[in-house]
């Protein structure tokens, strides 16, 4: 059996921001979509299990994004879950290395690390992250979320593959090298 990977899979503006400060993201969902989204469909299939982080959760429920029991989705929260959670979303408030080596041993597909910025740093920092896929919008936002949240850190990658899509758009898919 392979070793489920986490892998964050997000697009950015290309100065490096996930999100504008107060969490719009209009400069990217504005944006028409070719066929296939960008390979996201694909990737979809590959993973059983998201990992968010509550704001992350927060702005896909006002996006309209619905959670269900199909795949599991766990949210990395310091506050208590809302009474209305869906029930496919389960809350967790402990530390990511066990959590991470927990998950992993479970049988399932790959998993997708979704964000945001704080919690992609976390998980980079207990080495728990396996591989990036970062979808590069051609546009500049000037401020915002970052991709990771800044400390000091040193993260080697290996670069698995570049795809260009024709409105701008580049992926870059990373494997992180083990430390």
């Amino acid at each position: 059996m392979t070793r489920r990977k986490v892998i964050v899979h997000i697009a950015t503006s290309a100065d490096g921001y996930i999100a504008r400060s107060d969490g719009d993201l209009e400069w990217l969902t504005s944006r028409p979509a070719p066929e296939g989204f960008y390979g996201i469909n694909a990737f979809m299939k590959s993973i059983d299990t998201m990992l968010l982080g509550r704001k992350t959760y927060e702005a896909g429920l006002r996006m309209g994004a619905k959670f269900d029991s199909k795949d599991r989705s766990i949210v990395f929260s310091r506050h208590a879950p809302p009474a209305d959670a869906p029930s496919g979303v389960e809350f967790v408030n402990g530390a990511i290395g066990q959590f991470v080596r927990s998950l992993r041993e479970q049988p399932g597909k790959d998993i997708w690390l979704m964000g945001g910025g704080e919690l992609i740093a976390s998980f980079l920092d207990e080495g728990a992250i396996d591989e990036f896929v970062v979808s590069v919008v051609p546009v500049f936002i000037g401020d915002g979320i970052p991709l990771i949240a800044r400390r000091h850190r040193h993260v080697p990658l290996d670069l698995q593959s570049i795809e260009r899509f024709e409105d701008g758009l580049v992926q870059l898919h990373y494997r992180v090298l083990n430390r």
